[in-house]
């Protein structure tokens, strides 16, 4: 890359204005070279946090690309993952759709015998109807039968590892089998070793760089599942204690650079303006692994829970030729809306089974006060509704669940105690003014109660929960394997 435009990322460009487009299929047209449809580069990483870039509080290291990406983009400060956890999160953003809706919760294990339905779309089919060339690289954890692997959801190519980094012999309980990486549908090592995964960042990244090169005259998207900064935590030697944080920054760091790199290829491409980049996360962080876990920026709780600090993560948008630069939203918005976001920006049609996304796309042309959805649902333990979301106001029901408070955190990979089932009870929170839910009001405000009851009554007999005995009317079956 050249100096003046390696310099131009680093730096970032406040105040960009927003390029007049012409409308297409049916909605608009950005600037572009070779083809006009935008590519797509949907960038997840596992359990970072809230306050894990240096743009919402990260002390101890810095991850300037990623902060550029939102200077001259966009950065969305009520997100949430549609999940606390790796797997359920997963099939959301991927489907549009709640977990609970498509059968699906929890994190699977090795062995587990479900998966996406073929019923089911995702992302990648939904863009490949309109020509898109498709790649899945890093984590998928949605299932290790050939079925459920990306390449029978609609993925032209996967590289990657089935389910999470710690479900092997090494793992401290020592019940997982050996961790494999993936070549579309043949493992190409059926044990990977913790040399292995300092590579990981670099090989996923190198992955998407060879894509990028490959499909510059074709529209594309990438879905690049970064395996971190999820534990066990592995770091290239280039980025091995770079950070004052530690493992964890160095990994922080190395992802930072990923992003970077990834920016540069789309420039020196020519493919700098037409690409939409979006970063995010699959949930919060798993906070009793202390020093080697990440911050929910004095959020509530963490990974596993329904608090804030479980679910609402960071999401920065950069498209150069639409979104304009510098753009902050803090309207209600979900990863179930990265799909039928895309849908409309693509023209493609949305899937034929009913989906929970809305489109996010007049948010991303300017429209920051547009409030694309007013409610959300927090589902969790096979599919029990512990909290709603409707405006402002965050309704908590009476539920067990896990707490980290009141336990000492662990150090250098080994896990502190965590209480799985503490009975967290019921109350009102005012997220405006309470980000951290510490003060209930709802003896204060006894309407807005009644009003998320309502809100919650309609959940409940659509998505079902299992903390009332409802089984709801409109959930779907997963696809499964019968040994």
């Amino acid at each position: 890359m050249q100096k003046n435009k390696k310099s131009k990322i680093l730096a970032g460009i406040w105040g960009t204005t927003l390029t007049a487009a012409v409308s297409y299929s049916p909605f608009l047209q950005a600037k572009t070279t070779g083809h006009k449809l935008p590519n797509v580069i949907l960038i997840q990483l596992d359990d970072m946090g809230y306050g894990d870039l240096s743009l919402t509080g990260a002390t101890g290291y810095t991850t300037p690309h990623i902060d550029n990406m939102a200077r001259d983009g966009l950065f969305f400060t009520h997100y949430y993952s549609p999940q606390a956890v790796s797997s359920a999160s997963r099939a959301g953003i991927l489907t549009g759709c709640y977990p609970n809706r498509i059968g699906l919760h929890g994190a699977l294990g090795p062995h587990s015998n479900m998966g996406i339905s073929e019923e089911e779309e995702t992302v990648a089919e939904v863009l490949k109807k309109r020509g898109y060339a498709t790649a899945a690289y890093g984590k998928w954890h949605l299932g290790t039968s050939r079925q459920f692997l990306p390449t029978s959801h609609g993925f032209d190519e996967f590289y990657g590892i089935p389910y999470s980094n710690d479900m092997w012999p090494r793992h401290p309980t020592g019940k997982f089998p050996d961790l494999p990486l993936f070549e579309n549908e043949e493992i190409v090592n059926p044990a990977v070793t913790p040399d292995d995964q300092t590579q990981f960042t670099t090989d996923f990244t190198r992955r998407t760089v060879e894509f990028i090169k490959r499909n510059r005259y074709n529209p594309f998207f990438i879905y690049l599942a970064h395996p971190m900064p999820h534990v066990p935590l592995h770091v290239s030697r280039r980025f091995k204690g770079k950070s004052k944080q530690g493992l964890y920054g160095d990994v922080m760091m190395e992802i930072d650079w990923s992003v970077g790199t990834i920016l540069e290829t789309l420039e020196e491409a020519g493919l700098y303006e037409n690409t939409l980049v979006i970063f995010t996360s699959d949930n919060g962080p798993w906070i009793n692994y202390g020093n080697h876990a990440g911050s929910t920026g004095s959020l509530r709780e963490g990974k596993g829970t329904t608090f804030e600090g479980g679910q609402r993560v960071p999401c920065v948008m950069f498209w150069k030729s639409v979104i304009p630069g510098g753009t902050i939203s803090n309207s209600l918005v979900s990863a179930i809306d990265i799909l039928p976001t895309l849908a409309e920006i693509t023209g493609a049609p949305l899937p034929e089974k009913r989906i929970d996304g809305v489109s996010l796309l007049p948010i991303l042309k300017g429209d920051v006060e547009a409030k694309p959805r007013e409610t959300f649902f927090y589902y969790y333990r096979q599919n029990s509704l512990q909290a709603v979301r409707h405006g402002d106001w965050k309704l908590v029901f009476s539920h067990p669940g896990r707490t980290y408070e009141g336990h000492l955190p662990g150090n250098d990979g080994v896990p502190g105690e965590v209480n799985e089932n503490h009975v967290h009870p019921r109350g009102l929170y005012n997220l405006r003014r309470d980000p951290g839910e510490r003060y209930d009001v709802s003896s204060a405000h006894p309407e807005v109660v009644k009003t998320l009851e309502r809100v919650a009554d309609e959940a409940r007999q659509d998505l079902g929960d299992d903390l009332t005995g409802n089984s709801g009317k409109n959930r779907r079956e997963p696809g499964r394997v019968f040994k």
